[in-house]
Order: C-alpha cells, then sequence, then structure tokens
C-alpha cells in the first residue's frame, strides 16, 4: 500500500519524465493542516481586527484602527462603507442593532436602533385601503431608517473620534467609485426589475440601464452628499435637516404617511442584552423587539442533548437542531413584538423548565409538520455583518439591514440622496391584539440581531446575516464552538442547515453534508431542499472576531459564503 509516496518497505522511485529521481521526504504535517476542510486560515493579530463581507469595508475598518481609533470607531467607519458597496443589503435608509464589549469595564453595551412605524400608519389605515396583509415593498413597507441614530448614539458614548472622520473614506469612494465585487453583483442584478419601477432607484443603481458588472467602477456622488450632511451636522442632518427633508418629500411623492415628527423624535435606544448559559459559555443576544431570543431558547432546547456524543452533522445532531428550531420560532412568532406595547415573556422564554417541557415535543424518530407555540411562564434576507476588536480588548457586533437584499429593500429610493429605504414594515402583522401587530410608532419583530459569547478566557463577537436564518445559525454556530471545538472560521465554514419557513417540513441543507445523512433525514419525514455548497442566499454569511484577555491576541473570521474578509490591523511603523 502507497502511503504519501511511500510504500511498507521505504522511499519508492516515481517517473517524472525522461529521468528518474527519488522523491525529498516531506516534513511531517499535522493531519488538520494537509487536509482541510476549511475554506481559509484564522487570521491573527494583535493590534485590530475587523471582519465583514466586503474586503474594502474590512480595509477601512482596519485603517481607522491604525490611526488610533478604537472598536466602535472602525464599526462606524466599516459600516458606512459596507452602505456604499453593498447597497441592496444595508445603508442609512436602514436599521441597526449593536452589542459592545468596553474592556476597561467589562461591560456589555446593547443597542436598539431600530426604527418605528410613522404615526399615521396603522393596520386600521391598511385595512381601508383593502390590503389584508403587510405590503412587502413600497413605501407602506417604509419605517423609520434608524442607522444613522445609531451611529450617533455609539460615538458619542462609547467612540472616539468624529462622525467627519469616520465617514471620510465612504465619502471619498462614494465620488470616485469602487469596483463591484462577485457576491454584491448577483443580488444587484436580481434586483434590476424592482429597482426599474422606481425612477430614483433605477437612476442611482442603474446608471447604464442595468446593473454594474463584477469588477465595474460604481459611482454614488449623491450618497457622497448624504454622508457629507451627517459629517457636518450629525444625526440632525438626517432626522430634522437636509436629507430628512428629501426622504419626506419622496415619502410625500408615493403617498406615504411619514411627517417631519416621526423622524425628529426617533431615538434609537441603549438596552441590557438578554444571555443563557450553553454548556460553560454564557451566550448573549438582544432583547426583543430582535428575534435573538430564538436563538437563546433553541440553544437551551438542545443543551437538552448530547451533541457532541452524536457528532457533527450527524443524523441525530440535526434532527434535533432542526426540531428545536421550529419550536423556538413558533414562540418567537407567536409571542415577540416590541416591548414597548406588549408584555413579551422573556424570562420565561428563557427558563430552563420551559425549555425542558419545549424538548418533550420532539420526536427522536419523525420531523414535525407543525410546531405549536408554548405558554411561558409569564405569558400575559438583505443584511450586513461586521465584528470588531482593538488592541485594547474592546469588541464590537454589530449588525445594519434595508431587510430585503433582492429589491433593495423598499425599492423606493430617496431622491437626490443616493440609498434606499428600508422595508421592515412589512414584518408587522395586521392580526388584532397581536403583540406584532402594525401601529404608528411601533418598532416591528426583527430578524438582525448581533451575537456575542463568552467564557473565562475567551470573547467573541459574531453574526449571521440573512432573515429569519439568523438565530438557527448563531445556534449552529455556537454548537460547532461548544460542542464541536471548532475555531471561529471553522465553525463559519461549517456546512449549515436553514429553514426559513414557519411550518412544514421543509428544510434547506448545504450539499456538503453527507449524502447518507440527507437519506436518513428524508427518511425521518425532513423534506429536503438541497442547496449549493456554500449557499449566500439560504444559509446567510456570518463574520466573527475572538479577543483571548490573557495572551492580548485578536483572531478574525469571514464567511467564504460573501465577498469579504477578517483584515488584520497592522501596528504603527515608519516606512
Amino acid at each position: 500500500m502507497l502511503v504519501g509516496g511511500l510504500d511498507a518497505t521505504g522511499p519508492r522511485k516515481v517517473y517524472l519524465g525522461p529521468l528518474e529521481c527519488a522523491p525529498m521526504t516531506a516534513p511531517s504535517l499535522d493531519s488538520a493542516a494537509e487536509d482541510r476542510s476549511r475554506s481559509r486560515s484564522l487570521v491573527a493579530s494583535a493590534d485590530g481586527m475587523v471582519a465583514s463581507e466586503s474586503v474594502l469595508a474590512s480595509q477601512v475598518g482596519a485603517r481607522i484602527l491604525e490611526a488610533g481609533g478604537n472598536a466602535v470607531d472602525a464599526a462606524i467607519a466599516a459600516n458606512a462603507m459596507l452602505g456604499l458597496v453593498a447597497p441592496m443589503n444595508d445603508g442609512i435608509g436602514g436599521d441597526l442593532f449593536a452589542i459592545v464589549h468596553e474592556a476597561g469595564s467589562g461591560r456589555l453595551h446593547g443597542l436598539n436602533a431600530s426604527g418605528w412605524a410613522p404615526a399615521g400608519l396603522s393596520a386600521e389605515f391598511l385595512l381601508r385601503r383593502k390590503l389584508e396583509e403587510m405590503p412587502q415593498q413600497g413605501i407602506h413597507s417604509v419605517t423609520v431608517p434608524g442607522a444613522v441614530a445609531g451611529w450617533q448614539s455609539l460615538a458619542q458614548r462609547l467612540g472616539s473620534r468624529p462622525l467627519a472622520e469616520l465617514l471620510a473614506p465612504a465619502i471619498a469612494y462614494a465620488e470616485h467609485g469602487f469596483p463591484v465585487e462577485e457576491v454584491v453583483q448577483g443580488y444587484w442584478r436580481a434586483s434590476e426589475p424592482v429597482l426599474r419601477q422606481d425612477p430614483a432607484a433605477s437612476a442611482t443603481y442603474l446608471p447604464h440601464g442595468r446593473a454594474p458588472e463584477v469588477g465595474e467602477l460604481f459611482r454614488n456622488p449623491a450618497l457622497a452628499w448624504s454622508y457629507r450632511q451627517i459629517a457636518a451636522h450629525g444625526r440632525d442632518a438626517f432626522y430634522r435637516g437636509e436629507v430628512a427633508h428629501r426622504i419626506l418629500t419622496t415619502s410625500a411623492a408615493h403617498g406615504g404617511t411619514l411627517t417631519a415628527a416621526d423622524l425628529a423624535e426617533f431615538e434609537a435606544e441603549w438596552v441590557e442584552p438578554i444571555s443563557t448559559r450553553y454548556r460553560d459559555w454564557t451566550v448573549c443576544e438582544l432583547p426583543p423587539n430582535g428575534q435573538g431570543i430564538a436563538a437563546l431558547e433553541m440553544l437551551n432546547i438542545l443543551e437538552r442533548f448530547p451533541l457532541r456524543d452524536w457528532g457533527h452533522n450527524s443524523v441525530r445532531t440535526l434532527h434535533a437542531m432542526i426540531e428545536a428550531k421550529k419550536l423556538s420560532y413558533a414562540d418567537l412568532a407567536r409571542h415577540v413584538g416590541d416591548m414597548r406595547f406588549s408584555t413579551i415573556p422573556v424570562s420565561g422564554l428563557l427558563s430552563r423548565d420551559y425549555a425542558a417541557e419545549r424538548a418533550r415535543h420532539i420526536d427522536p424518530a419523525r420531523a414535525a409538520a407543525m410546531a405549536e407555540p408554548g405558554i411561558p411562564p409569564g405569558t400575559d434576507h438583505g443584511t450586513t455583518y461586521l465584528a470588531v476588536g482593538d488592541r485594547a480588548g474592546n469588541l464590537v457586533s454589530l449588525i445594519q439591514s434595508n431587510f430585503s437584499s433582492v429589491g433593495f429593500g423598499s425599492g423606493v429610493a430617496v431622491t437626490d440622496a443616493g440609498f434606499v429605504l428600508q422595508n421592515r414594515g412589512g414584518l408587522f402583522n395586521l392580526d388584532a391584539g397581536h403583540p406584532n401587530q402594525l401601529a404608528g410608532r411601533k418598532r416591528s419583530l426583527h430578524t438582525i440581531i448581533p451575537g456575542f459569547m463568552h467564557k473565562p478566557g475567551t470573547r467573541i463577537a459574531f453574526g449571521v446575516m440573512g432573515g429569519w436564518n439568523q438565530a438557527q445559525a448563531h445556534a449552529q454556530f455556537v454548537s460547532n464552538v461548544v460542542d464541536f471545538g471548532m475555531n471561529i472560521q471553522a465553525a463559519l465554514d461549517a456546512p449549515r442547515f436553514s429553514k426559513d419557513t414557519f411550518a412544514g417540513r421543509d428544510v434547506s441543507l448545504e450539499a456538503r453534508i453527507p449524502e447518507p445523512v440527507r437519506r436518513q433525514l428524508a427518511a425521518m419525514g425532513h423534506e429536503i431542499v438541497l442547496r449549493g455548497d456554500f449557499s449566500s442566499v439560504r444559509m446567510g454569511s456570518g463574520q466573527a472576531v475572538e479577543h483571548d484577555p490573557v495572551g492580548g491576541m485578536l483572531f478574525g473570521g469571514s464567511d467564504p459564503r460573501k465577498d469579504g474578509a477578517a483584515i488584520a490591523a497592522l501596528r504603527p511603523f515608519v516606512w
């Protein structure tokens, strides 16, 4: 038997052409280094790390760190750049959430910068117009954008640099152009039919009557103007000033209900993160109106099962995860909304006893067609994620979104301002008495969630974008790290499942999950929808930055399902 060019008795000769020579004996490699199952290596740095879905945005954030900015400064600068280079996913027309670990105090800060519905937009308003469901595009799907308020809150409380400095790189690229990346171009091309329906959107994003090609320079001088207004006047430019005027003019032209007061009176909200213990880790999310609570409930259910013994992506592990997803998402759909309007049973949904009761609903041999919501104690796909760590150990987990990426949010662009308005209002429902029923000045149930996990000696800022995929992807990432000992790059690379529907037995699996596993899951009743090896649309895409406070090292991981990278900041030096 031949092993790596050697037979059982020693070296053998290999015919290489006209000459015969004995091969050199190669140094022995660790099997994990020689036969890799990851797309790329973990990135390490003691001087700062930025992981995002765009190489340009990660580089901009790294430059801010190199210039002495902290993690919050770098996150804002990278996010502004992402609003330019991935405009279908995110931008100043969308919302923002963040978890910030402050190294000096050890505190976790949570920020909810999700906008509210206009005061005049209610269930009654839409029902009078013969709309029986929430519109998913157009002006009546628009809520007040929260991102700029989020930037201002982060910068004032935890940043160290003025907004003008942080927006300067994105302004320069908006004016002079950037080369369009491959995955982004696919979303852009798929959005052409929607963009053509809105003159302002078409003029901004289809400058030659089509989506730009891969590598083609795209300029957005109108967005540069908006960024300059924000750089000069802060949040007031967006919610009271010249940008606000253009938003209101656009809304009125489309028959929207948005008023000057809806913009001017909106504020981002600092919140306390919620958490659960999973094995020996603490996993943190933001409280409702986001779906992070579903990730925590899912982990509480999964802790009842010996996943490590069953093996990664084995039949039993995947079955338990898929069924736990159904149960936690049924609770999400029934119980979660804006906590300022409804009593949300947060502690009940996170209780261990409730998780044990929910886990008993999982049939180990059969997929459930429908998971009903429980009664917890106390009951009365267009997104970008980035993670940043600086040399002091501050970590930022930030997620920002227009909601629908194919269609550029609502599909309504603000005239002469260079950005589209989100369609986050599409997540409301019109059901009387439901926690998520549409009402003026109310925030909808939200899909975008930043994540954070820690144990003594390790802290990880992480997130996985992608609509309803996010909470279930968070649980898979955490399990990959905790149950299966993966580093953050391997945990992002690993094959995933996603069930973006709430009812039924359908579930999407990446093709890298072995065929025998897929066949056995199908025999249990799961209706397998086979996706590609790395499916960015269904499985989303994640980023992560890990900090070792003892060794002072930062590690970065970036999902191969998008165009981005984890970029290390360089330490100061003289050329």
